[in-house]
C-alpha cells in the first residue's frame, strides 16, 4: 500500500467495535445468505464477493420494506427491485454497513434511501442520516430522489452546500432536518464554526458517502474527520460507488465489523446501445466542427446534447462563444454561483436551452434521461472519466451517441481509451469543406468571445481562486501528495 492512500487503521470511517475484528476470507456461503429474504445472515456470515441471486424473481415485497415503502415505490414506477437494490436493502435493514458496488443508473439512491426511510417511519427524529456526496447538484438530485422516496412521512429533507448562504444553512441544521445531504467542505466549515451545530447530529443513525471514490479522494480527508467526530459510535455506515478504487478497497480490509461487500462492477462497461465515434481534426478548428455538429442535431434527431470540456475557462469562453453564434446553450462549472448552477441544469433538463456546456462536475450521477449526444471537446485524462461522460446518454435502454474531438495532442489519450474498454471508435463522418464553409463566421465570434471573457473579468478570478486553492492544499500538506499521486498516475 502506498503511503500516500487516504485510508489507515486510524480512519474511523466504519466506527462500530467487533468481537472478530479480522474480516473473513471467502466464507461458505449459506442458504440463509440469500439477498432475496427478508431477514438477511447474522453479521458474521458475510456474502462472498460478487453475489448472483437472479433478481427476476425478487420483488419489493420480499426485502423486508414496510407497506408504506411499498406503495410508494408502486407510485414512482418502480416495479422491480435492481440487483443492487435486492442485495444491499436486506442488510442495511438487517443493520449492516455496506459497500455497493454498482455502474451508473442502476438504482444505487434508493439501494439506501429506502432503507434508511423504512427506519426512520420506526422512530423518527432528526438528524436521521447524514449523506455526503462530492457535487452540489448531485446534493441537490440526491435531495429530490429522498423527497420522493419519503413523500408520505413528511419528509424534512436539508442540503448544505458551498455557494449558498451559511448563515441560513446553520439554522437550517439548528431546526433538525430528518435528512442532511451535504458537500464535505461546507459541512465541514459549518461544524467547526458553530459550536452549536455537531450535537445536532449526536444521535444520527446513517452516514452515506455517495460516489464514495470522489468523497474518500486525499482532498477530503480532513473534511471526512470532522464529520467523523460529531457521529456516534454504533451508526451504519453505507458507502455507494460506481468505481471501485484502492481507497475503498482498503476500508473494506480494514472493516472491523465485516462490512457487507456487493460489487455489480466488472471494470469500465459502456452499454451496447451507446455507438462511440471521434473526429480527427487540427487543434485550431475545433469550435468550426463544433458548431457544425451542433446545426446538424435536427437533421440527426438528436434533442438534447452535453458538451464536455477540461476546464472553466474553456467551458466560459465557449458559451460566450455559443451565444454569439446564436447557439443556446446553458453552462455549468465550479466558478459560477451555485444559484446560477442550478439554473443551468434547471434550463437544460426542462428543455429550455438543448445544449449543456459542461466540465467533470456534470459528468457523474446527474440523472437526465433524454442525453442524445456527448461531445468530449476535450479529451479526458483518464479513462473512468470518460466512461462517465459517455455515460449521460444511452440510458435506461436508450440509445445514445458520443462523439470525441481528437487532435494530434490527444492520439495517446484516445489510444489508452481504446485499450482499457476493449473497443475501437468508429470515425464519425463529416464532410470537410462543408465544415469549413463556416471558418470566418466561427474566428470572428471567438474573437468577440476572447474579447467579452476579458472584460468580465474571468481571468483575475480564475487566477484568485487558483491562488486560494492552492493555499487551502498547502495548509493540508496536500501538494506533494498530490503531485506524487499525478506521477503516479502517469505511469
Amino acid at each position: 500500500m502506498d503511503e500516500e492512500t487516504l485510508v489507515d487503521e486510524n480512519f474511523p470511517l466504519f466506527s462500530k467495535t467487533s468481537k472478530n475484528p479480522k474480516p473473513t476470507k471467502n466464507p461458505k456461503p449459506t442458504t440463509s445468505q440469500n439477498p432475496n429474504l427478508p431477514h438477511p445472515a447474522p453479521r458474521d456470515l458475510i456474502n462472498p464477493i460478487n453475489p448472483n441471486p437472479n433478481p427476476n424473481s425478487c420483488t419489493f415485497s420480499e426485502l423486508g420494506l414496510a407497506q408504506w415503502a411499498l406503495q410508494t415505490c408502486k407510485e414512482l414506477g418502480m416495479r422491480k427491485p435492481t440487483p443492487v437494490q435486492s442485495h444491499c436493502i436486506p442488510r442495511i435493514l438487517a443493520g449492516d454497513d455496506v459497500l455497493g458496488l454498482a455502474q451508473t443508473g442502476s438504482g444505487k439512491t434508493a439501494a439506501f434511501a429506502l432503507p434508511i426511510l423504512h427506519r426512520f417511519a420506526e422512530d423518527p427524529y432528526g438528524v436521521f442520516a447524514l449523506v455526503v456526496t462530492p457535487t452540489r447538484e448531485l446534493a441537490y438530485q440526491l435531495a429530490e430522489q429522498f423527497r420522493a422516496l419519503g413523500s408520505c412521512l413528511h419528509l424534512r429533507c436539508a442540503v448544505v452546500v458551498g455557494g449558498m448562504d451559511m448563515i441560513t444553512q446553520a439554522q437550517t441544521l439548528m431546526q433538525r432536518p430528518h435528512v442532511v445531504i451535504a458537500t464535505p467542505g461546507r459541512i465541514k466549515v459549518l461544524l467547526e464554526d458553530n459550536p452549536d451545530i455537531p450535537s445536532v447530529f449526536s444521535k444520527t443513525k446513517f452516514l452515506v458517502l455517495d460516489e464514495a471514490d470522489r468523497v474518500l479522494d486525499v482532498g477530503f480527508e480532513e473534511e471526512l474527520r470532522v464529520v467523523f467526530q460529531c457521529l456516534p459510535k454504533d451508526r451504519q455506515t453505507l458507502l455507494f460507488s460506481a468505481t471501485m478504487t484502492s481507497d475503498l478497497q482498503t476500508l473494506l480490509e480494514l472493516s472491523a465489523n465485516k462490512a457487507y461487500f456487493y460489487e455489480a462492477y466488472e471494470g469500465f462497461k459502456i452499454v451496447d446501445s451507446l455507438k462511440q465515434k471521434y473526429v480527427f481534426m487540427p487543434k485550431n478548428v475545433k469550435d468550426v466542427y463544433l458548431l457544425h455538429i451542433l446545426s446538424k442535431m435536427e437533421d440527426m434527431g438528436v434533442r438534447s446534447a452535453i458538451i464536455f470540456v477540461s476546464t472553466c475557462r474553456s467551458c466560459h469562453l465557449l458559451s460566450l462563444l455559443l451565444e454569439e453564434l446564436d447557439q443556446e446553450a446553458a453552462a455549468l462549472y465550479s466558478f459560477k454561483s451555485q444559484s446560477l448552477r442550478l439554473a443551468a441544469l434547471h434550463r437544460f433538463k426542462s428543455g429550455q436551452v438543448p445544449v449543456l456546456l459542461a466540465t467533470d462536475v456534470a459528468s457523474r450521477g446527474l440523472d437526465i434521461p433524454t442525453v442524445d449526444l456527448v461531445i468530449n471537446y476535450d479529451i479526458p485524462r483518464y479513462t473512468r472519466d470518460y466512461v462517465h461522460r459517455v455515460g449521460r446518454t444511452a440510458r435506461a435502454g436508450r440509445g445514445g451517441l458520443a462523439v470525441s474531438f481528437v487532435t494530434q495532442n490527444d492520439v495517446d489519450l484516445i489510444h489508452e481509451i481504446e485499450a482499457e474498454l476493449q473497443i475501437q471508435l468508429n470515425e464519425f463522418e463529416c464532410k470537410e469543406k462543408e465544415v469549413l464553409d463556416g471558418i470566418t463566421k466561427v474566428y470572428k465570434a471567438r474573437r468577440v468571445a476572447t474579447m467579452k471573457m476579458m472584460d468580465d473579468g474571468f481571468e483575475e478570478k480564475a487566477k484568485a481562486r487558483k491562488a486560494q486553492k492552492l493555499k487551502t492544499l498547502a495548509e493540508k500538506g496536500l501538494l506533494k501528495k498530490r503531485s506524487r499521486k499525478r506521477k503516479r498516475s502517469a505511469k
